[in-house]
């Protein structure tokens, strides 16, 4: 009896999603190790310092071998990954875009990428994405950030079936190392994966919403999407678990012979739920990629995932809280003190409960020897040269210096400059990890610009916030697209603190370096001086050149296009300067005798023509005044 295409398409659903299911507990398993070690570094951070990786292969919590001892936790380490993340802070750099040639309509491409960038990135929040994949990197080792497209986003363009049908946008979403599965653990690019799998807990709300499924759901732990229950040794997993959740499994899959353009699958509850090609042209050459970026702490080589500095702090703190807390156990038997009894001389139950309290009237048995103190000594200095020798320790492994970490310098004597060396090696061991999230930010320049251009089909507005916080309104389809190669227009923010920056503005001030020739600060250059000194706000007495620099700013787009006039109130001195540093700059390096820079060349002629006339004109109000 021939099957029916219902029963056809019902069992090879089945047999695809059992495939997937198993290569998703595949990669669990080879992946298990990593993931044991990502969780104990999350606890201690958190401060659950007493846990380890028991042999059945969970994270349980030790347990005392006494119940006298001491179990108090000195955590060194979070104020470390703090004081990293803090630093890593100023790591937010400004993206632009290069356009392919010198002809104008490459250069009027570059000019609107540039401004989808700086609106999407304000849109998304891109800074908050940037502050949580550095927190997951800095404590697991690698995050990830997810880059797509989402129907949902948008202006409302109509209704279809009683639905409302937007325009869609651009999404940026922070993955945790814990949701991927990559098919080969020893290779350190995500391109050059053959394919990756994105599992992670979903409400089953929320699924069924979107699939028009009722699948049932489970209590599962959001990092190990295990089912909750106890460990072997009978303590409870250090988890977070959520209520009525199902593991959604999505495999991306390289283009290759038997899928041209990549392939896509999503899975859940031993279900296909749906399955097609790669949805995003994001690869170079407009190849269909994975939808992910990778960002790591510190490279591990030879390794896809990167190693998190609190892995080589574990072993410190142990031995950090271990000596602590058997020198405060010392200290209390010390000044708490230890009984000698005879046996059955006196009421032992009554000791233990009081001790050898002041004013205590202590009975003992006729003949027999009084209940004395014994002599337990003092603290042996062992303990604190142990002490000072696993700070420095901490210093050594972490790269942050006193300086950093507590705002303190070790030595009173410490002169400027040393304090200045320990800053910048400081600075030094962070570079690897600044230089990691540049690289991830650039790439999710690229990925921005290639999907508007695959989905935008249709003209769209947007606005953004440009130079001097102005407000700026442009519109754009994916015909205008033709560049994604990133730039950034920020050196890397680490080599100079904004102390720095004000310390050397002053210094170039009182050197004479901003001035010109007649030893005057131009106007422009005063607003620039207040900005970076943290003054903005006292520019305002400068705003009607602010605003005639911005309007010359905007002149300078619309002579892309055609010649325009020159109005009698601008300020013609600004506005040269401002033409003349878009004719030098490095884009219209390159022009030649472009129809785009001979309209600057005749604009800024009549610019000067008119600030020659007022010139003459004032000269002669002058000498009839006189």
């Amino acid at each position: 009896m021939k099957k029916s295409n219902v029963e056809k398409e019902l069992e090879y659903g089945r047999k695809v999603a059992e495939e997937v299911t198993s290569d998703y507990l595949a990669r669990r398993d080879q992946r298990s190790s990593l993931e044991r070690q990502w969780r104990l570094n999350l606890n201690y951070v958190a401060g659950n310092q007493y846990c380890e990786i028991s042999p059945t292969g969970e994270v349980t919590q030790e347990e005392k071998y006494y119940g006298w001892q001491s179990r108090s936790v000195f955590n060194h380490v979070a104020p470390i990954v703090d004081t990293r993340l803090a630093k890593l802070s100023r790591v937010r750099p400004a993206m632009s875009v290069r356009a392919v040639s010198s002809e104008e309509g490459d250069l009027k491409s570059a000019v609107v990428a540039s401004d989808i960038l700086r609106s999407t990135t304000q849109r998304v929040g891109l800074d908050k994405c940037i502050s949580d994949a550095t927190a997951w990197s800095e404590v697991c080792g690698t995050s990830f950030y997810k880059v797509g497209w989402d129907a949902s986003l948008g202006k409302v363009l109509g209704e279809k079936d009683g639905l409302p049908v937007y325009e869609g946008d651009v999404f940026i979403k922070v993955v945790s190392p814990f949701e991927i599965y990559p098919d080969n653990l020893f290779t350190s690019d995500i391109k050059d994966l053959k394919s990756i799998i994105h599992a992670r807990a979903v409400s089953v709300m929320e699924l069924n919403a979107t699939y028009n499924k009722a699948f049932e759901g489970e209590e599962l732990d959001v990092f190990s999407l295990d089912k909750q229950g106890l460990s072997s040794g009978g303590s409870k997993k250090t988890s977070a678990s959520l209520k009525d959740q199902i593991i959604l499994i999505e495999r991306y899959e390289k283009p290759n012979k038997n899928y041209p353009n990549g392939r896509y699958v999503a899975v859940a509850g031993g279900e296909l739920l749906e399955e097609g090609e790669l949805p995003y042209i994001n690869g170079t050459d407009g190849e269909r990629g994975f939808p992910f970026i990778k960002q790591v702490s510190t490279v591990q080589v030879g390794a896809f995932f990167g190693v998190s500095l609190v892995e080589r702090l574990i072993p410190l703190q142990r031995a950090y809280n271990a000596v602590k807390n058997r020198k405060y156990e010392f200290m209390n038997r010390v000044s708490m003190g230890v009984i000698n009894v005879e046996d059955g001389s006196v009421d032992t139950d009554d000791l233990v409960d009081d001790g050898l309290s002041p004013g205590k009237v202590i009975v003992y048995r006729q003949g027999s020897r009084p209940p004395q103190m014994m002599n337990s000594g003092s603290v042996p200095l062992d303990f604190t040269y142990e002490e000072e020798r696993l700070k420095s320790e901490f210093v050594t492994i972490s790269g942050t210096s006193e300086v950093s970490k507590n705002s303190t310098v070790a030595s009173s004597t410490m002169s400027g400059a040393a304090i200045e060396l320990l800053i910048e090696q400081d600075e030094t061991r962070l570079s690897v990890t600044a230089e990691s999230i540049r690289s991830a930010v650039k790439d999710i320049g690229k990925h921005v610009i290639r999907l508007y251009r695959q989905f935008a089909k249709n003209t769209r507005i947007m606005r953004c916030i440009g130079e001097g916080k102005a407000v700026k309104l442009f519109y754009f389809n994916s015909g205008d697209l033709s560049s994604d190669d990133i730039v950034f227009d920020t050196e890397n923010e680490l080599t100079q603190t904004p102390a720095q920056k004000k310390t050397a503005v002053l210094e170039m001030l009182s050197s004479g370096l901003l001035t010109d020739d007649s030893g005057r600060i131009s106007s422009r250059t005063k607003v620039k001086i207040l900005e970076i000194l943290g003054y903005g706000s006292l520019s305002n007495a400068q705003d009607i050149i602010t605003l005639h620099s911005q309007k010359a700013e905007k002149e300078n787009l619309e002579l892309m296009e055609k010649d325009l006039s020159v109005d009698e109130f601008d300020d013609h001195g600004v506005h040269v300067e401002e033409h003349l540093r878009k004719l030098l700059s490095l884009d219209n390096e390159k022009l030649g005798d472009s129809e785009y820079k001979g309209r600057i060349k005749r604009h800024v002629k009549e610019h000067k023509k008119l600030q020659f006339t007022d010139t003459i004109e004032e000269i002669e109000q002058k000498l009839k005044g006189e």
